[in-house]
């Protein structure tokens, strides 16, 4: 059997329709315009080229862009002075800290200075919290976008079995909670997990998210099964750079029912959830309606 190709890039696209949709509504029907703040410190050239892009489909949408670039030696002091200044900013409505920041700097102590209500990226503890125990939560753009994809391919999760490779706060662990949401069976696995072949061959969706490169062959997927490789690794090969996923998508997508690529799967859902979840804050702070699809 040859798998379904989950098209990340063409869903992220419709993502971003909708949410240009809702903006032009809030405009015309409210006065109300979303705006996303993003703060980069320092000069990480990965990170500048993302902030770039997300200042773009930002604008692309309707929405208000405001980018805050500091220098690399800004004091922590500093930077949570800003952050307090754009959580009493009314007009911004989703504050965006890209990551990783100076080693000088307390990533915790950044992100839990967020207005949680602000918190597009869905990092700060009280989010972690809501979404842990099932309640409305600001949440995490990766995990958000993969979960829209398995809901557009099999409707109703409700009773699949859902393995979720790597346990990361960004990704494994919030992602391990949505599936619950949507009723699935959740193991997470991880690199301690025994016998870690046969627990992913028990699973209808598999999440990859180890950051590992193609550690993940076709002869650990059940026939049939859906899998969603969330990993973006650089790699040289004949002599080029080629991106791929954590799943070894030759042999995978032999056996699989369905299989996001690398690049073009979950990579551009990122940034449409962002812009979603900037929507969504925007409602919640407006009393207004969340808009239909595009939340948890």
């Amino acid at each position: 059997m040859t798998a379904q190709i989950i098209d990340g890039k063409a869903f992220a696209a419709t993502v971003r329709e909708k949410v240009a949709g809702h903006v032009t509504r809030l405009k015309e029907e409210n006065g109300i315009t979303p705006g996303l703040a993003v703060v980069l410190v320092g000069e990480d050239p990965a990170s500048q080229v993302y902030v770039r892009s997300k200042g773009k489909q930002t604008v692309e949408v309707g929405m208000n862009s405001y980018e805050h670039k500091l220098d690399a030696d800004t004091s922590e002091e500093d930077l949570l002075a800003l952050i307090d200044k754009l959580n009493n900013d009314p007009a911004v409505h989703g504050i965006l800290v890209q990551l990783p920041l100076p080693g000088h700097l307390n990533e915790d102590l950044v992100i839990n200075s967020i207005d949680p209500a602000k918190d597009v990226d869905g990092f700060h503890i009280s989010n972690v919290g809501l979404l842990g125990t099932g309640q409305k939560s600001m949440v995490p753009c990766t995990p958000l976008g993969c979960l829209m994809m398995l809901r557009d391919h099999h409707g109703s999760l409700s009773g699949l079995n859902a393995v979720v490779i790597g346990r990361s706060n960004i990704v494994g662990k919030p992602m391990a909670q949505l599936l619950l949401g949507d009723s699935c069976t959740v193991t997470i696995a991880h690199s301690r997990t025994k016998d870690l072949p046969e627990v992913v061959r028990g699973a209808d969706i598999v999440v990859a998210a180890v950051g590992r490169p193609e550690m993940v062959p076709g002869d650990w997927i059940r026939e049939g099964a859906t899998v969603i490789d969330v990993g973006i690794n650089r790699i040289e090969r004949d002599g080029k750079n080629k991106l791929v996923g954590d799943v070894d998508f030759e042999s995978a997508s032999k056996v699989a029912g369905a299989i996001t690529p690398v690049p073009g799967g979950v990579g551009p859902m990122t940034i449409a959830c962002l812009l979603a979840n900037t929507l969504t804050a925007c409602c919640r702070a407006n009393g207004l309606a969340e808009p239909d699809g595009l939340t948890a």
